[in-house]
Parts: C-alpha cells; structure tokens; sequence
C-alpha cells in the first residue's frame, strides 16, 4: 500500500508542477499579447498620421508654390505661349535645331 501511496503523492506533486508552469507560461503569453496589441495600435495611429500628412504635401496649392520656388516654374500666359502648326518647319527653327543637335524632319507630326 505504501508504494501506491508514494506512486500518487509523485503524481499529484508532478501535476501541481506542470499546472504552475502552464499559469506561468500563460500569464507570459497573455503579456506577449497585450504587447503585440498595444504595438499594432501605435503603428495604426502613426499609419494614419502619416497619411495625413501625404495628402497635407500633396494639396495643388504646395506643389505650385514648390514648383514656383525650388524649381523656377512659371505659369503659362499667351505672351510665353509657342504655337505649332502642321506643315514644314520654318528655316530658322531647323538650322536652330540642327545646331543643338535636335533631328528635325520637314513636317511637324
């Protein structure tokens, strides 16, 4: 008899053990989870922040003042504007042409 009762005294003291480990390692698990939540909820928020700020850069308003500032831009008017007509190319437009080093063919596709 006292070998059955060693054997279930080993036993119940062999699940206790595994029951402790399995609470530690499922408080640990659940941190993990709380972690990996919080994380995914910081990354959301700064994805959306930065979308709002893609679409701040991206109103017309700032890329013509960008294109007007840093790149020299203009706005067109008809006293700038360079009309193209169907038919041969003017003299001085070839010779101008030829001289940059631009193929010019005598009609304008």
């Amino acid at each position: 008899m006292s070998r059955v009762n060693l054997f279930l005294l080993l036993a119940v003291l062999a699940s206790a053990l595994y029951l402790v480990n399995v609470q530690y390692e499922s408080r640990r698990l659940f941190s993990e989870l709380d972690k990996a939540r919080s994380q995914a909820h910081r990354i959301e928020s700064d994805k959306e922040r930065l979308q709002v700020e893609k679409r701040a850069q991206a109103t017309p308003l700032r890329v013509e003042k960008l294109a007007k500032e840093q790149l020299q831009m203009r706005s067109t008017t008809p006293a700038i504007t360079h009309y193209v007509s169907y038919g041969t190319v003017p003299a001085q437009a070839a010779s101008g042409a030829a001289a940059s080093g631009v193929a010019v063919s005598g009609r304008v596709q």
